[in-house]
């Protein structure tokens, strides 16, 4: 059993999966059906409705931009303790940010009012938003040093692309304030700007400001890589791959899959149960997963509440223009928001059940994101138990088949990580 979730954070495309049949999670008037259920579609229009005629100093005209929306968990022994029918409470937790400061409202769905209000005082900010990602791109062209900078290295200023680095503060000119160092890369000739950097040129972006705190420039004398047969789009492959062909294989299911989807959500599959949802940071959580036991037939539980907790990648490099490059992907731009739709046959085999996601943009607005989590079955292929009786009366032989008592665990979440590592360039002739 593996469920997989599909995405791509700037440098790399992360997948997570579920093909075949699939729900309609969060579109329209679907109704929750367990206490750990998403948000839907029609709830975070609510939320936001609410947050609207919400009366809070510096709120209005218009609620600030939302950085995090989701569902706000029930207590750990509420949700051990409900059973199917019961009613379930609904609450959503909010992150905003207005004048530098990050607020953490709780918004009660039963009553339809705003419940709890506190300011975040402690240091780091919540992740960026989309808007926050675009308009730091468009901040670097307003200095005139930037683009003498790219004119002066013979490229076109409309060939440059600028993306949001990783966002954090360096020494006592940043700290306290939203900083991103801003990367840059040409696409003259070719899609793929990662290979084409800029190196050297860094700008130092004040993201509620808009404004450019400094410019490092020291690259000028390092050339731009030509970038030649490195555009990773189908559509640029002009030859064939050089190797023999292969042919395709397939796992037949002929009485269809064996586990059930129950209520849109919790899976069932042989003696496991489990419940996995899309989520705006996480990417997928894994809640209540349970065993059956062989012997007693009771219940018992292996996990309450599963996620990846970051995708953490430094570069570990100290010069000037890589020190910088410590990407958290969850906590800086959201696992969830960064997600592709999952191709069925592609991303997931035959007999997949897919599961939609509903994310929230920074004005409150819901948006589905189609077929981002697929459960389905795979073959192992591992033997794992072999038993023969021995010729020798009353001496019994075990024997291992490529592993050693491999039993398979519950579920496995697999994240498919392709594209470009960040490209240095440097003057040095090898």
């Amino acid at each position: 059993m593996e469920a997989a979730v599909g995405g791509g954070v700037w440098e790399a495309t992360k997948t997570v999966a579920m093909e075949g049949r699939s729900s309609v999670g969060g579109r329209g008037g679907e109704t929750p059906r367990h206490p750990l259920d998403p948000l839907t579609y029609q709830e975070i229009l609510r939320v936001s409705s609410i947050l609207s005629t919400y009366s809070y100093p510096g709120f209005h005209p218009s609620f600030p931009p939302i950085h995090s929306l989701s569902l706000y968990e029930p207590d750990k022994s509420f949700v051990l303790g409900w059973k199917k029918g019961h009613p379930i409470p609904r609450k959503a937790s909010v992150i905003a940010l207005h004048s530098g400061q990050a607020h953490e409202l709780l918004v009660d769905l039963d009553s339809d009012r705003v419940k709890a209000h506190s300011v975040i005082r402690s240091s780091g900010y919540p992740m960026l938003t989309m808007d926050d990602i675009l308009a730091v791109a468009h901040v670097p062209f307003t200095s005139a040093e930037f683009k003498e900078s790219v004119t002066a290295r013979g490229l076109s200023l409309a060939d440059i692309t600028c993306i949001s680095s990783s966002p954090g503060w360096y020494g006592p000119d940043e700290e306290g304030r939203r900083i991103i160092k801003v990367q840059r890369g040409s696409s003259e000739g070719n899609a793929n700007f990662y290979m084409r950097p800029l190196e050297g040129l860094v700008v130092t972006v004040d993201v509620d400001r808009q404004e450019i705190v400094k410019i490092t420039d020291k690259g000028r004398g390092i050339p731009i890589p030509s970038g030649t047969e490195t555009d990773y789009r189908y559509s640029a492959q002009d030859r064939s791959v050089e190797m023999d062909p292969v042919n395709p294989i397939s796992m037949e299911q002929p009485k269809g899959p064996s586990f059930k989807i129950e209520d849109g959500h919790t899976v069932q599959w042989a003696n496991w149960r489990f419940h996995p949802k899309a989520d705006q940071r996480a990417g997928i959580i894994i809640s209540q997963a349970t065993v059956r036991d062989s012997e007693t037939g009771e219940p018992r539980s292996v996990l309450y509440k599963g996620f990846p907790s970051e995708l953490f990648v430094p570069y570990m490099d100290p010069d000037d223009g890589w020190y910088y490059k410590t990407f958290m992907d969850a906590g800086d731009f959201g696992i969830g928001d960064s997600t592709l739709s999952l191709v069925p046959l592609n991303d997931c085999p035959r007999h997949s059940y897919y599961m939609d996601g509903v994310s929230v943009s920074s004005e409150g607005k819901p948006f589905v994101q189609s077929n981002i989590i697929c459960v389905f079955e795979r073959y192992a292929g591992d033997v794992s138990w072999r038993h023969s009786d021995s010729s020798v009366q009353g001496v019994e032989l075990y024997g291992c088949v490529i592993g050693y008592l491999s039993i398979p665990w519950v579920c496995k979440v697999s994240i498919g990580i392709t594209g470009n590592s960040r490209i240095r360039t440097t003057s040095l002739v090898i």
